[in-house]
């Protein structure tokens, strides 16, 4: 095999790991294409393992794209989610190593969780845990030793089981919350959502970064109710809701009359009500729109 036909065969498992690491699908794609520029240039007889070879790569890019943009994000305009991807028939995306559903490792809540937790932190994690690489692999990767590596991964390990939050209910009750909510947002009707709030329920919404979008956590039953009233004014007209898998959850995609992606809700139930709402739009949805598999 080429180069090409190698960096092919092994994408979707390095856009995988970029995209857990940078949170963007965009940055992902940027990482994957400097990847492949410097795996172009080396010469294949002098790699004897391409998977390992390119997962360093990938990794060690994402480490230092991390590093050069965390003054960017400290200073976002408003709360950083991460973009979200569609993950309708992408097993590879959405479980690569047959363990990352014991994460949920792609999801918005997850991958929310391991933006709090450094770059190194973020690697060993993932490599280990999610990928499947050994304790010795995942030192010569980060170039570290590898008792540095289990440190990193302990610490990881141990703040995903404090602050990992627990949502409980099945996929009919989830389904049940999001067609309510299309329902409510169609017709006008706020009885029957309102009911689907818990009392402190929270809404964390990401417009982009940019200005003029939300920019402010917003909590409680009430004022969410405001919040989704609100952003329904203003919403363009003849806007179309999907539900669909993104993230590895059944979502809510809204769609202007021309197919464009105008926001996404990832809703959050536990115990009857929902806890805890998602509401991501402007660039962050941009590589939903170049994505082939997007609803019409």
């Amino acid at each position: 095999m080429d180069h090409i036909e190698i960096f092919q065969q092994h994408r979707p498992l390095l856009f995988s790991i970029a995209y857990r690491m940078m949170g963007t699908a965009t940055e992902a794609e940027d990482i994957m294409q400097d990847a492949y520029l410097r795996w172009q240039a080396k010469p294949l007889e002098s790699v004897h393992n391409p998977k390992y070879y390119l997962t360093t790569i990938v990794t060690r890019l994402c480490l230092n794209q991390l590093s050069a943009a965390k003054n960017q994000r400290e200073t976002y305009l408003g709360p950083w989610l991460p973009e979200p991807v569609l993950t309708e028939n992408r097993p590879e995306l959405e479980n690569p190593a047959e363990m990352a559903a014991t994460y949920d490792s792609i999801s918005i809540a997850f991958l929310v969780l391991l933006e709090s937790l450094s770059p190194g932190e973020r690697a060993a994690f993932l490599l280990h845990e999610v990928f499947a690489y050994k304790f010795a692999e995942v030192a010569e990767i980060l170039n570290k030793s590898e008792a540095a590596c289990r440190k990193l991964f302990q610490r990881a390990r141990q703040h995903i089981a404090a602050k990992r939050p627990r949502f409980e209910t099945t996929t009919e009750q989830h389904d049940r919350f999001l067609h309510r909510f299309i329902e409510t947002v169609e017709t006008g009707e706020i009885e029957a959502f309102m009911k689907m709030l818990a009392d402190d329920v929270v809404l964390v919404p990401d417009g982009g970064g940019q200005r003029g979008a939300a920019i402010r956590v917003v909590k409680g039953r009430d004022a969410c109710l405001a919040f989704i009233q609100g952003t329904r004014r203003l919403a363009p007209r003849g806007l179309l809701f999907k539900t669909v898998a993104l993230n590895g959850q059944r979502s809510i995609l809204a769609l202007t009359p021309d197919n464009k992606p105008f926001f996404a809700l990832f809703l959050y139930p536990s115990n009857g009500v929902v806890q805890l709402m998602h509401v991501i739009a402007g660039r962050k949805l941009r590589g939903l729109q170049g994505d082939r598999s997007m609803p019409s």
